[in-house]
């Protein structure tokens, strides 16, 4: 069996971006946790690229590639010649086959975790933001009868003071 890889899966969660409104990876911090050189697990793509379509792998463009080092704060990549790669879920997936060490696939098979966990929690918090709104629309309807049963309790807790002609015996008509 291969010695556990040493990552926490915060860290790992950290170097997954929104990018074309896909989570993606880059190929340097992938190939950081691949333990391989950036070159060497890019190389290993290209001489496979058949099992890397669009919706697995792309390669950002300069802007995306600005816009990313500004959500990220500092740049940890000084230096780059040449724009990097983004890993989709399939496209992390498909590395397993493409890096066949044991560390690659115990990594791999982490991250995918990991992706399939943020998938979960987006749909769980999709259900809690779909039931709020529900509520809310309920409470919404019933505002105007909220509002009319404090008008009327209001009403009955300070009845208007009106000087009304009494009712029954009176002293004074004798």
């Amino acid at each position: 069996m291969a010695k556990e890889i040493d990552i926490a899966d915060e860290e790992i969660v950290n170097k997954i971006f929104f990018v074309r409104n896909k989570k993606i990876m880059l190929d340097k911090e992938l190939a950081i946790l691949y333990n391989v050189t950036t070159g060497n697990l890019n190389k290993a793509v290209k001489r496979n690229l058949k099992r890397f379509p669009e919706d697995f792998m792309f390669q950002l463009n300069e802007t995306e590639f600005k816009n990313l080092i500004f959500q990220i704060g500092t740049s940890n990549w000084g230096g780059t010649r040449k724009m990097p790669y983004g890993f989709t879920e399939q496209g992390v997936a498909m590395l397993s086959s493409v890096l066949n060490s044991d560390s690659a696939i115990e990594v791999n098979i982490r991250i995918i975790r990991i992706f399939t966990k943020l998938r979960e929690m987006l749909l769980t918090n999709k259900d809690i933001l779909l039931k709020l709104e529900q509520l809310e629309k309920k409470v919404t309807a019933h505002d105007e009868n909220i509002q009319m049963i404090f008008s009327a309790l209001k009403q009955l807790l300070n009845p208007p003071k009106t000087l009304r002609k009494r009712i029954g015996f009176k002293p004074d008509d004798l």
